[in-house]
């Protein structure tokens, strides 16, 4: 719709669609497929469909369309897929542009499931992947060669919050010719600003802070009508990864208070690591909104908000790790994240189980290790609920 809307105003009504009926709330077209008035529309469908023509809900369907284009406006490309959760986001991404004897460079601090499909998948079918520190830059410029057909990385790493120069890595992939495939889920579609700063293909898991709520799995890819419509949507709409109608409706529905829930996750989530900070049972803090944070001018520069989690390490270990958590009231002991609810996580026996542990150690993933996603509660309330689950860590 209009370019010159502000973000709020596009959350709640860009790519609308009405039926005859002219209902207010974004209708679900809970359909598997369409009526066609002749055999003739039918074919003609089937060679070329129109903007606003649909044929399976495997290939499309008008609610998922309208989420389609909310994202893709709300993030600044072209076009967007929408997917059944956050990792066919991620192996269609990169699964789609890839064959056998391409070349992949990727940041190695992943989610375990990232660095599944990386390690394992890819690999299985003829794809050569070399890791980086993902924070260093000449690492970069020594992986990336003319080969290279595309880069992979957190902008903001799971569960460590150690950030990825978008814009530099960018200029370096470009350079020798490969695309900037970047999952952003930490860094959120409010704070982030990925393609502006050089991304081409921006991965979300929307069931994190875009459904926000813990209702739904779902997933988007973003990026130029090109990609995503020859190379993506071809792959996606064969192997079935698509978005359901109903799970799309729900992710519209969440977009319309997502920027008011981001910032004041955000500013919560401030409060609460300037509140952690130094207490005693506590080897370290990790928030990039904090000063003292080594990336924190990056973070600043790219995203313009530390986010809506916090990290923190409990010095004595596992063991006080879960005392620290079986004491928690409000806060809740989950593996989700960019919930209205707070959520603790101990990546090092969840989300990072797999790993092995030398890979832990490089990660930073101690024993210790405590993932906090800030949720929509009072702040002095959770910094209360935390700080009273160390008295018993």
């Amino acid at each position: 719709m209009s370019e010159t809307w502000k973000t709020r105003t596009k959350l709640v009504h860009e790519g609308s669609r009405r039926s005859q009926y002219g209902e207010m709330a974004e209708a679900i077209f809970l359909t598997q497929g369409f009526v066609y008035p002749t055999a003739e529309a039918a074919e003609a469908r089937f060679v070329q469909a129109g903007a606003d023509e649909f044929i399976y809900a495997r290939y499309g369907n008008p609610t998922t369309r309208m989420f389609e284009e909310r994202i893709a406006a709300l993030e600044g490309t072209e076009d967007a897929f929408a997917t059944a959760s956050g990792m066919a986001a991620v192996s269609g991404a990169l699964t789609a542009m890839l064959r056998a004897g391409d070349h992949v460079v990727s940041a190695r601090a992943l989610f375990g499931s990232c660095l599944y499909v990386l390690e394992e998948v890819l690999t299985r079918f003829g794809v050569h992947v070399t890791f980086v520190d993902g924070a260093d830059l000449d690492q970069w410029r020594a992986a990336v060669t003319p080969g290279t057909k595309a880069v992979f990385f957190e902008s903001m790493s799971n569960p460590t919050l150690e950030l990825v120069d978008i814009r530099a890595v960018s200029e370096i992939a470009h350079a020798a010719g490969a695309l900037v495939v970047v999952d952003n889920v930490f860094a959120t579609p409010i704070f982030s600003r990925a393609v502006d700063q050089g991304a081409d293909v921006i991965v979300y898991s929307t069931t994190k802070h875009i459904d926000g709520q813990g209702r739904a799995l779902g997933g988007v890819v973003c990026g130029t009508t090109e990609f995503i419509r020859k190379t993506l949507e071809p792959y996606m709409k064969h192997t079935g990864g698509s978005m359901s109608p109903f799970t799309s409706w729900i992710m519209l529905n969440g977009m319309a208070t997502l920027d008011l829930r981001c910032r004041a996750m955000a500013e919560s989530a401030l409060t609460i690591a300037t509140a952690l900070q130094g207490h005693p049972k506590l080897s370290r803090v990790i928030f990039p909104g904090l000063e003292s944070h080594p990336q924190h001018g990056l973070c600043m520069d790219q995203m313009g908000s530390g986010g809506t989690l916090v990290t923190f390490d409990i010095a004595a270990g596992k063991e006080a790790a879960f005392r620290f958590m079986n004491a928690l009231q409000i806060t809740k002991i989950s593996n989700n994240l960019g919930d209205a609810k707070t959520i603790a996580t101990h990546p090092a026996t969840t989300t990072h189980q797999r790993l092995p542990q030398d890979q832990k150690d490089a990660l930073g993933i101690t024993p210790g290790l405590i993932r906090l996603s800030v949720g929509l509660e009072d702040a002095d309330d959770l910094i209360a609920d935390l700080l009273g689950a160390l008295d018993d860590a």
